[in-house]
Formats: structure tokens, sequence, C-alpha cells
């Protein structure tokens, strides 16, 4: 049973409602434990989502984070600047405006035509009026574009993390993940090592445990773990 103390401190953390594999959640809850903040985790399952997470935001998708003021973020992208703004030891998001924008814009090809041809890709059997290579094809052309960042730098926009590695990581690894063969010998080196280098962190293998999932009406997890006790 959790000790009185812990259940005071845990009910006043901001709340994060979160599912393993969602890259929006993943590059969520890394940004989370970059910054130090400590939140208290729910692990959801997505065809049970629970009645408080769509009270907090009708659009009912993960992640969502309610503040401890009452404010509500339903975007990864705005838990993302949230949890920077607190703390961003390691500059992943530099002062230079030129360079923020760059960010910017590399994030949300990302979150736009890129994820598009993701999910059609991922989900091709929904997507009749292409063949599967098609919605592959189309993909590339921002695999490409990465590649050729990679080929400048060591990171996607300079030789140190930033904002866009971590915005990004989690949906190249899902388009790699469908169809790992091809992957793996695709004509995309350096991608396919910057992948795999962010795969391999202390950081991306401990917001990918298996945790307990969420029962309404009980304690979430103190998240990250080893913080706030």
């Amino acid at each position: 049973m959790t000790e009185p103390s812990l259940q005071n401190q845990i009910t006043t953390l901001p709340v994060l409602y979160s599912f393993r594999r969602c890259p929006y959640a993943i590059r969520s809850r890394m940004t989370l434990v970059y910054s130090g903040i400590t939140v208290e985790l729910r692990d959801i399952l997505l065809k049970d989502k629970p009645e408080d997470m769509i009270a907090a935001s009708p659009k009912a998708t993960v992640p969502v984070l309610k503040v401890s003021d009452g404010t509500v973020l339903d975007e990864s992208f705005d838990i993302m600047l949230w949890a920077l703004d607190q703390n961003d030891p390691d500059c992943w998001l530099p002062n230079e405006e030129k360079q923020r924008q760059a960010i910017f814009d590399l994030v949300t090809e990302n979150d736009g035509p890129f994820k598009d041809n993701l999910d059609r890709y991922k989900y091709f059997v929904r997507h009749p009026d292409n063949p599967r290579e098609t919605y592959r094809s189309q993909g590339e052309e921002f695999l490409r574009k990465l590649e050729d960042l990679l080929s400048r730098h060591r990171f996607l926009t300079s030789d140190k993390m930033t904002f866009a590695d971590t915005a990004i990581f989690p949906f190249i690894r899902q388009f790699a993940n469908s169809d790992k063969d091809w992957f793996d010998q695709s004509p995309y080196p350096k991608l396919k090592k910057w992948l795999g280098d962010q795969l391999n962190t202390d950081a991306f293998k401990y917001v990918m445990k298996k945790r307990e999932i969420w029962t309404e009406g009980t304690l979430g997890l103190t998240f990250p773990e080893n913080h706030g006790r």
C-alpha cells in the first residue's frame, strides 16, 4: 500500500496520460526525463480510455498532461516545450532564433506530411488506393532529407542533440519497424546509425519499460521513479 506521505506528494504532481508505444507519448516522456520533471504517470490502453482523461481533453488522444495549476496540454509538442521551459540543461532549444525556427520547421514536416505517409505505409490495408510501396516511397522523401542533414553534422540540426532529434526519432522508429528487413538494407546509413544511437540510449530504454496500466480511481506511478522520493 502507498504511504500517505507519498499519496499526498503524487496527487500534487502534474498528471501524464500516456500509452507506451505511441511516438507522441514517447517524445513527451523523453523530454520530461531530460528536464528532470516528476509527474504522476497514468499509462492507459487506447481501447479503454479513462473518463478523467476524456474530460480533460475531449479529443481523447495521448499524451495529455494536466499541470498542477489546472492547465491541460494535449499536444506532445506543447508538452515538450513546457518541460524545456522548466529546465533545458543542454539547450535542446537554442536561443538563436534562426536555429530554433529550423528545428520547428523540421518537426512540423515530420508531424505533417511524413506522419501522413507513415500512417498510410503502416496501415496500407486501410488505404487501398495505392500499393504499400507507393506510401513508402513518399515517406522516403523525408528519410532522404534527414540522411542529408546527418551528412553535415552528428545530429539532425547540429553536432549536439536538440529538440528535433527527440521529437522525430520515435516516428522514424515506427517507419523502420513497419518493414524492418527493408529498412535494414535501405540506402540511409547515417540515418540508420542515428536511429540506432537513439534507441540504445539509457533514457529511451527507461521510458519504454513496461509499467502497470493505470486503473481509474487509483494513483498513478511516480515518473521518473527515482525522483520525488
